[in-house]
């Protein structure tokens, strides 16, 4: 990020995190929030995820309205965001994928996804949907070695 300095005060240092970086701290998150567009204005909702290979899945209700903006209209672009902010020692990463979501209607694909993703709420989650990692993008405040 333009701007930010390479260390701060305290001798934590800000890094540029390329894609294979981000990647691979997202994939180690447990939760995120996916940022569509619902009645043209933009929606949040916090969901658990997994990266395969270069998709985030997602699982969701089918009447969500996350998978209804989805359903509605297939290929609609969203961002994904996670993180792992460290509030006391102000260190941490955040990294945001870019892409399309599309629903995922392949039934073997499904139950996969259904047994590797436990939903972070007890509430029936019958939808999965996939995000393509487009454009992937991170940044990371670390202690200096």
């Amino acid at each position: 990020m333009s701007g930010l300095p390479a260390a701060d005060r305290a001798g934590r240092t800000v890094v540029e995190l390329d894609r294979e970086q981000a990647l691979s701290l997202l994939a180690q998150a447990p939760f995120g929030r996916v940022v569509y567009t619902r009645d043209a204005l933009p929606a949040i909702r916090p969901v658990n995820h997994l990266l395969d290979g270069e998709h985030v899945i997602v699982r969701t209700r089918l009447g969500s309205q996350f998978s209804t903006a989805v359903q509605k209209r297939a290929g609609i672009v969203v961002a994904y965001e996670a993180d792992d902010i460290d509030i006391v020692n102000r260190t941490g990463w955040s990294v945001v994928v870019t892409g399309i979501a599309r629903p995922v209607t392949d039934a073997v694909r499904i139950a996969r996804y259904q047994r590797l993703l436990r939903p972070w709420i007890d509430s029936p989650m019958d939808g999965v949907i996939e995000i393509e990692t487009t454009i992937v993008s991170g940044v990371g405040l670390f202690d200096n070695l």
